[in-house]
């Protein structure tokens, strides 16, 4: 089921660039990633709501709060960033070095969660790699 999921947020994902580089044309990118970010509170909100899932924040550690805190800190600034760019530059140009943090997160999950190196996962972020310098050549 999770790989489900993770092709439907990729469908997104491709969909929230498209839509973003039509919606942005004469909007600064700060009030864009506002809008969106109004957007996706109210959208994540309804859901847990919706599936009764606010009962789970009494049980939330500090250890939860801080990480969940950074993560959503470390999200906005990528989504901050990633409309600048698509408010200045090509999507189909952004959008590759954008999905290039895959290889990033390789390498972070192998130094900070210990995640396993194999040769099909350096072939892949070669290949990752690789393809992104392809797309974004002049």
């Amino acid at each position: 089921m999770w790989k489900l999921f993770a092709l439907l947020s990729a469908l997104f994902a491709a969909l929230t660039a498209i839509l973003a580089k039509v919606g942005i044309k004469g909007v600064d990118s700060n009030l864009a990633t506002a809008i969106r970010t109004v957007v996706v509170i109210v959208l994540s909100w309804g859901i847990v709501f919706y599936s009764g899932a606010q009962h789970g924040l009494k049980d939330l550690t500090r250890h939860n709060w801080t990480f969940l805190i950074l993560s959503g800190l470390a999200t906005g600034l990528s989504w901050l960033f990633y409309y600048k760019a698509i408010s200045m530059g090509d999507v189909s140009k952004v959008a590759p070095i954008d999905k290039s943090s895959i290889v990033l997160t390789l390498i972070l999950s192998f130094f900070i969660l210990g995640e396993e190196f194999t040769p099909k996962t350096l072939l892949a972020g070669g290949l990752i790699t690789a393809g992104t310098f392809v797309l974004i050549w002049k």
